[in-house]
């Protein structure tokens, strides 16, 4: 079906109590633009929701029109430039609500995690928050939600209790494992195919302190940290959490000195038990290169965004991702031939992670879902920033060139959530097995048979 360019009536959408914005008027850009600048939506028509009655409201109006949806809340993954259609901006729904004897956080579509650390910290609960407090919970959990502590607690979809969804129907329902178990399933790694979630409730962690930072070392050493890091990565618990990282930091004011303008090689850190067993197990990533500057400190749970220290400000980037089956010696060479030293100081990616999976991460959920992730070993993640054609263009070509070369190495498969642009239906299928790829096709021809929710990574209906 193709997108209308003129769209019709919208006098349904005055009865949305949030804005209703078309192209050239003064509020469309700030109704319309995401956190990755490298996608500028482009939608016939934005609206501002305020709750679900909106949601409800303009979804019904999509469906009687057959205008196809999108939704964003912080666009953080905005990976695909939303084109025509109709746009639902979620930001304005941040309620959080915490009920510390459940241990549940109910959450509305636009919180960021930093909201629900704020509301779950004076009871000393916390969720499982990825490399941002700056990004949308909701989003994030759809995607599966990769947590910085994930080998300790497994992935964020695996402690959702329920949602509160509206289906491309229109209709607003209740998801959990008894009510609507095939949604409760597509949605829990399923990304946003099969409706727009107005709200979750998750299970909640007593994690009031954490033991967690960086360890940097001048790039030059970055052979040397990476073989200690994987060699460690084999003898470590599972509650230890860490990420291989090599970063080009541009001399910005929002990176820190003295990190700001450097070429770094860093082990990043998180461990939630007893800081003195943290920092005795750490011990060998400090003693395998002269570390120039180190972070690692216990700390608030709601302070975890010094771990990664991941930009806090809108920036135009390219991400990219790679499940590994393993890391031999031979994929680290080709790792640091890609992205180290011998790739130079102004070689165009900011960042090329190595992360350690397994643990919690390869157990199974206690209800089963559509996350395709725990076959792997390590996760291979990239982020290069674009700010002009010239620039862009070097970014794409070392993206492919590193995940070409390290293809090897991989399961064949991604994340959704950092999967990055989306291509073909071959490469979209990339997030999930085949099994659980046809079985999300059979769920959207169920919940979405006309494809309106089409945009980003999306599926279609078998």
């Amino acid at each position: 079906m193709t997108a209308p360019h003129h769209m019709p009536d919208l006098f349904a959408l005055s009865e949305i109590n949030g804005p209703v914005v078309r192209p050239g008027e003064r509020a469309y850009a700030d109704e319309v633009t995401g956190f990755n600048l490298a996608s500028l939506h482009t939608p016939d028509v934005a609206i501002g929701a305020t709750g679900p009655d909106d949601v409800v409201t303009a979804m019904r109006w999509a469906h009687a029109t057959h205008t196809p949806v999108a939704v964003q809340a912080t666009g953080h993954g905005a990976n695909f430039p939303i084109e025509h259609g109709l746009l639902i901006n979620t930001s304005r729904m941040t309620d959080v609500h915490v009920d510390p004897t459940t241990r549940t956080a109910t959450i509305a579509a636009g919180a960021k995690w930093s909201h629900v650390m704020a509301a779950a910290a004076p009871h000393g609960l916390a969720g499982l928050c990825g490399t941002s407090t700056d990004a949308g919970v909701v989003g994030y959990t759809l995607g599966g939600g990769l947590p910085v502590l994930g080998r300790a607690y497994g992935f964020a979809a695996d402690l959702v209790r329920s949602f509160q969804v509206v289906t491309p129907d229109g209709h607003l329902r209740e998801s959990d494992p008894r009510h609507e178990p095939e949604l409760f399933w597509a949605l829990r790694g399923g990304k946003g195919n099969v409706g727009i979630v107005t709200s979750l409730v998750t299970e909640l962690l007593p994690l009031p302190r954490l033991y967690g930072g960086g360890i940097h070392c001048h790039a030059e050493h970055a052979q040397t940290l990476l073989r200690t890091w994987a060699e460690w990565t084999h003898t470590v618990p599972d509650e230890m959490c860490s990420m291989f990282s090599v970063l080009r930091l541009p001399p910005i004011p929002q990176i820190p000195e003295p990190l700001r303008g450097g070429f770094w090689a860093r082990v990043a850190v998180a461990w939630p038990g007893d800081p003195a067993e943290g920092q005795a197990l750490i011990a060998p990533l400090r003693e395998a290169a002269p570390v120039a500057v180190d972070t690692v400190e216990e700390m608030d749970h709601a302070a975890l965004d010094r771990i990664h220290m991941e930009p806090q400000d809108p920036l135009p980037a390219r991400e990219c991702c790679m499940l590994l089956s393993d890391l031999p010696p031979d994929a680290m060479g080709t790792f640091l031939e890609q992205v180290g030293p011998g790739a130079g100081a102004e070689y165009p990616l900011l960042v090329a992670s190595l992360r350690h999976m397994g643990g919690a991460l390869s157990r199974p959920s206690a209800v089963e879902d559509a996350v395709c992730a725990r076959d792997a070993r390590y996760f291979m993640e990239s982020v290069g920033i674009m700010p002009a054609p010239p620039v862009a263009e070097a970014v794409e070509q070392a993206t492919r060139r590193l995940y070409t070369a390290m293809a090897p190495y991989g399961t064949g498969r991604t994340m959704v959530n950092i999967h990055g642009t989306p291509g073909d239906e071959q490469d979209i299928a990339r997030a999930w097995t085949p099994e659980v790829y046809a079985r999300l096709r059979h769920d959207k021809s169920v919940y979405d048979p006309d494809n309106l929710l089409r945009y980003g990574h999306a599926v279609t209906p078998a």
